[in-house]
């Protein structure tokens, strides 16, 4: 059975929403080419070596994210669902830039769509000493640095994205060999690998997506990492227990504004919060949330069109 390959041009404020209404009709997973990234990555030469040359000169105005289909008796249906969806965001004030939204499709065989995503994922540093290398990819680890072995299972991103790069570079700066971390919205599970790969005596995984949770558990396995790391299967905090010296949220601003009015419960005295998944439109309004709900902040970091938010528990 072949595969429709569903392009949606749009900006780097609309990737989340656009992912999601993609996510919406069983689409397994997305692949976004933000030329932004590229620029930056042309930008840090030690980055040269992570990325496939070939991608460098496919970048131009529009953010394009793709996901695949099946051509089944239901693709019709779910593709309106998307024409519908996405149409109506431009009946909504949503204090965002989406772009044209403009949709393209494209026919996959079956052989090819099993492996045609993977060409945009290859080893890349992220941080002072953090590297995120897909299984399938061969690489030789320098002095000091901290190998994660990711397989996102098509689903739940790569870790190569802003957000999440913001996040690990937090948690190379905060993380200690007493840290017990909370990883909220998991997804691959990778923050949570990164925290004890750099040292922390153990983390908890949440996440709402039962598919989630599955893929968080096998990359834990992967990375050896599994008898330090608990997963969970909630929304947000409802089933989380205990408190940690770390929390770290890497999801959309208005789940952190929600978290921000009861998280802090779930912190040690002088823990600290680090939140991301933040445009950088909506930093100040967060920071504001923040400092109302008995946080202090540490510091923050942009990358992109994206901020991080680390504060600390009053």
């Amino acid at each position: 059975m072949n595969w429709i390959e569903i392009v949606v041009r749009t900006t780097s404020e609309g990737v989340d929403i656009i992912s999601q209404i993609l996510y919406e009709v069983g689409v397994p997973g997305v692949v976004i080419q933000d030329p932004d990234d590229l620029l930056t990555l042309k930008s840090q030469p030690g980055d040269w070596d992570y990325i496939d040359e070939n991608l460098l000169g496919m970048a131009d105005e529009d953010v394009i994210v793709k996901g695949y289909l099946r051509e089944d008796d239901k693709f019709h249906d779910k593709l309106q669902y998307v024409k519908d969806r996405v149409q109506g965001l431009f009946t909504k004030d949503l204090g965002l830039d989406i772009g044209s939204c403009e949709l393209e499709l494209s026919s996959v065989k079956e052989e090819d769509w099993a492996n045609n995503w993977k060409k945009y994922f290859k080893p890349k540093k992220v941080g002072e000493r953090t590297v995120i290398k897909p299984t399938w990819e061969k690489y030789s680890p320098k002095e000091d640095e901290v190998v994660v072995e990711i397989d996102p299972g098509m689903a739940f991103g790569t870790g190569t994205h802003e957000t999440t790069i913001l996040c690990i570079r937090m948690l190379e700066r905060y993380v200690d060999a007493s840290s017990e971390v909370l990883d909220i919205g998991c997804g691959t599970g990778i923050l949570s690998i990164v925290s004890v790969l750099l040292g922390a005596k153990g983390a908890t995984a949440v996440d709402i997506d039962e598919d989630a949770i599955h893929i968080a558990k096998v990359n834990s396995m992967i990375n050896n990492t599994g008898n330090r790391i608990k997963v969970v299967h909630g929304d947000l905090l409802d089933k989380v227990q205990g408190t940690f010296d770390i929390v770290i949220a890497n999801i959309v601003s208005d789940a952190i504004i929600e978290l921000s009015n009861n998280v802090n419960s779930y912190i040690k005295q002088n823990g600290l919060f680090i939140a991301s998944g933040i445009i950088l439109e909506r930093l100040d309004e967060i920071e504001r949330v923040l400092s109302n709900n008995g946080f202090h902040k540490v510091e923050t970091m942009t990358l992109g069109e994206w901020a991080v938010v680390v504060s600390r528990r009053a």
